[in-house]
């Protein structure tokens, strides 16, 4: 038998369909913490191009776990879904004309095709995707659990606004200023908007990182974007008006430092000095050089102030306040790298001992003063390098003087508060979650309004809240929703006249934020979950995603289970106990693969060349599943011999012998027991291209004892081989070797001899066998 994957692996993906292998698996019995193991990729957006192999990787190294733990008597689940809504179809549909509907499903269908070619064992019959009303109904109800709870609630916020694509945009979607879909600038734009209340987890978000098992750097991400920081509020009078500014710090130990004061455009201090409020010391020229400044900050998203590096620019206010530690004055300024929804919106300056404060300083030429001392240096600050931000001792600082910075800091906090100047605080970046988007193809907010624009929630009979068919997609700086008559009248029937809907849909982060605990019971059309479900699997045991969704996705996810566990649907406090992240693989040029690059690799074509269990393993042993890697075409080269020599060998081994043959056996079989080990242990570890190369070394090993000494496998033992082999390379399934004269009852006996064979009969129990004689033998189990 040559060796010509075409032939036999698409035959095997439409037996396994067919026999619907590893299917409601979200129904076994007898799942205990320490015997399940639910493994979960990341939400897979099914975009029109199909997979390409970056794709490949970390769905093939789940299936390599699955198929392992099931072979070590765990009960495994993994199930599989579609993120389905979101901007790239509808601006598909935009440019087309196609609804989104009809683009969404043919990508889901090639994907699927491609999966199940690929050989990945998902569970396709716990199947979901998020523009489907019988997954959003239940996205839906949890916006109105939420809501009931006070933790969905609707304000005015400025929001980032791309006009091209006419929607909000989170801030993750903004890059260098521009739109992360069409390139088009972004302004800022205040809205009314919907909220989750995130932040009423704030805590419990940083503490919970202590019991899952995550990359340092990714706990490190969510503590930053969540940023908590304990410090004191030093509130400063304004010289000549009874006004003052509250400014937010971590070190006030340098307060002795602090020679100016700045504030965010927005902050109510500038507004009052634009409205003419501050008239009697502020000159009209100053006036309108602040106020031009403001309007110019306008034009300006969050992301760009954030990241403006070195390039510093503000006006004078023209007022001074009073840092009552020195008795000296220090000028106010308005800046835009200062936010105002950050802190208080107003920072003092401290040039010696912030490097943002120097470049500002140095910008326009304000005064730089050590309050710190590094190795017994008291000299001047005359370079952002000399700039001493870490430890040292307090100098030029009166009462401070000689003490460390640590102990200078609760000193002074001490002074601060005793004096009435300040009050220790907890601050947090963090800000509660922007839902609202302006576009068509998402869940509908189900909320609906009365004649006083009083919003409701929608009846729970009335769930799923379906999106309206009625509308043209295209944006026109509302939402689309806006343009359904069949929408407002719906509305109208169920509620009264003058009634009318929310029209604006669910950022798809939303759908992404509880697929995981969907799929524990996805048909269940009364609740999105039994608790009985929900105990039998959460949390999940272990989670592949890109590193490009540790910060929100994960927030979010916590967040809402954090809250359903408040709720009481089940006692888990995280939902995904252990969590890695694959590498990139990269394509010409080491860059990053995309279809504007040109450089994108189908796996369709590299699977009719080479075949999937090749793809597989060359993907598997490219380096480290963490690690980024080049796509060579001709590497791929390298696992289709190994697995042709596998299946050579295959084909020599004498199906009667039980025992190896030949002088120089019992060695052999030692390395294989030792490979075995190798194997099972880098599995468990995610050390794919040990584990092949492994493999590798003991087929080198075996050729050798079969050149050198006519050694060569029993039945058992070579079926050892393969059975470690199988879970990155399944296609090669279990044969057995058999005269074409043999009669039907021979060929049936020694297939249920088969160990793999055994495993889908139990017992020798099976409905009938279908047999054509010299060709291929059917055994229907059910």
């Amino acid at each position: 038998m040559k060796f010509f994957p075409a032939e036999f692996e698409a035959r095997w993906v439409k037996q396994w369909s067919d026999e619907g292998l590893f299917q409601k698996t979200y129904e076994q019995k007898g799942v205990t913490d320490e015997n399940k193991m639910y493994l979960l990729y990341a939400f897979a957006y099914p975009s029109g191009s199909g997979l390409h192999v970056g794709h490949v990787e970390p769905v093939t190294a789940l299936d390599i776990l699955a198929r392992y733990y099931r072979s070590i008597g765990k009960k495994v689940f993994f199930p599989v879904g579609w993120d389905a809504f979101g901007l790239p179809a509808e601006n598909y549909a935009v440019k087309t004309g196609v609804h989104p509907a009809k683009t969404t499903a043919q990508a889901i269908e090639n994907f699927s095709r491609q999966i199940k070619q690929i050989g990945v064992s998902y569970d396709w019959a716990t199947e979901v995707a998020t523009c489907h009303p019988g997954y959003y109904k239940w996205t839906q109800w949890l916006f109105l659990q939420m809501y009931k709870k006070g933790l969905a609630y609707k304000k005015k916020a400025p929001v980032n606004w791309c006009p091209s694509c006419q929607t909000v945009l989170a801030n993750e979607q903004v890059v260098e200023g521009a739109c992360e879909r069409c390139g088009h600038d972004v302004i800022q734009k205040e809205m009314e908007q919907w909220f989750f209340k995130i932040t009423e987890y704030k805590d419990e978000l940083i503490s919970g990182l202590d019991k899952v098992d995550w990359p340092k750097a990714t706990k490190q991400q969510q503590l930053n974007w969540i940023g908590r920081k304990n410090g004191i509020n030093i509130t400063y009078d304004i010289e000549n008006i009874h006004d003052t500014i509250t400014c937010f710090t971590t070190r006030p130990d340098t307060n002795f430092g602090a020679t100016f004061i700045v504030l965010a455009p927005e902050h109510l201090i500038v507004q009052n000095l634009i409205a003419g409020k501050y008239a009697n010391i502020v000159s009209e020229l100053q006036k309108k050089e602040v106020a031009k400044y403001f309007q110019q900050a306008l034009k300006k998203t969050e992301e760009e102030r954030k990241s403006e590096g070195k390039k510093k620019t503000g006006v004078f206010t023209g007022l001074y306040a009073m840092n009552n530690l020195n008795g000296k004055e220090m000028p106010v300024w308005v800046s835009d790298f200062v936010l105002a929804g950050f802190g208080t919106g107003a920072v003092v300056g401290v040039p010696g001992h912030d490097k943002r404060d120097f470049q500002f300083a140095a910008t326009f030429g304000l005064p730089v003063v050590r309050v710190v001392s590094e190795q017994g240096n008291i000299g001047p600050i005359s370079s952002e390098e000399q700039v001493q931000e870490d430890e040292g001792i307090m100098v030029n600082s009166d009462f401070l003087n000689t003490l460390d910075v640590h102990t200078a800091k609760e000193k002074i906090m001490d002074y601060l508060e005793e004096k009435g100047w300040g009050k220790r605080v907890t601050t947090y970046n963090l800000r509660d979650w922007l839902i609202s988007r302006q576009r068509y193809w998402g869940a509908p907010i189900p909320i609906v309004y009365d004649p006083e624009e009083k919003p409701h929630p929608v009846k729970i009979e009335h769930l799923p809240w379906m999106l309206p068919t009625d509308v043209d997609f295209k944006p026109t700086g509302e939402s689309p929703l806006r343009l359904s008559k069949e929408f407002k009248d719906r509305v109208e029937k169920l509620y009264g006249k003058g009634w009318r809907p929310e029209y604006d849909t669910m950022d798809t982060f939303v759908d992404s934020s509880w697929y995981y605990l969907r799929y524990c019971d996805p048909r269940n059309e009364k609740e999105f979950s039994q608790k009985d479900h929900l105990k039998r699997w959460m949390p999940v045991d272990f989670y592949m995603i890109g590193p490009e969704h540790i910060v929100l996705h994960l927030l979010y996810s916590r967040f809402f289970t954090k809250f359903l566990r408040d709720e009481g649907y089940f006692e888990t406090d995280e939902p995904f106990s252990m969590m890695r992240h694959q590498g990139m693989i990269l394509g010409s040029n080491n860059r990053k693969m995309s279809k504007s690059k040109g450089n994108v690799i189908n796996p369709d074509d590299i699977i009719e060349e080479y075949g999937a269990d090749t793809l597989r393993m060359y993907e598997m042993f490219m380096g480290p599943i963490d690690a980024d890697k080049p796509w060579s075409p001709k590497s791929v080269q390298g696992p289709y011999r190994f697995l042709k020599r596998v299946w050579k060998l295959y084909q020599e081994v004498r199906v009667t012998s039980d025992k190896l043959q030949g002088e120089g056996n019992e060695e052999l079989v030692m390395k294989l027991n030792k490979t075995i080990q190798k194997v099972g242990d880098d599995i468990k570890e995610l050390k794919f291209n040990t584990a092949i190369a492994a493999m590798m070394e003991f087929l080198n090993e075996w050729e050798k004892a079969r050149n050198v000494n006519s050694v060569t496998c029993s039945v058992e033992d070579a079926k050892k081989f393969l059975k470690i082999l199988s879970p990155f390379a399944p296609f090669l399934r279990d044969t057995i070797t058999i005269s074409v004269d043999a009669p039907e009852e021979q060929v049936i006996q020694k297939a249920q001899e088969s160990e793999k064979i055994k495993k889908y009969i139990g017992g020798g129990k099976y409905k009938k066998t279908i047999y054509v004689p010299g060709k291929i033998l059917n055994i229907i189990i059910s």
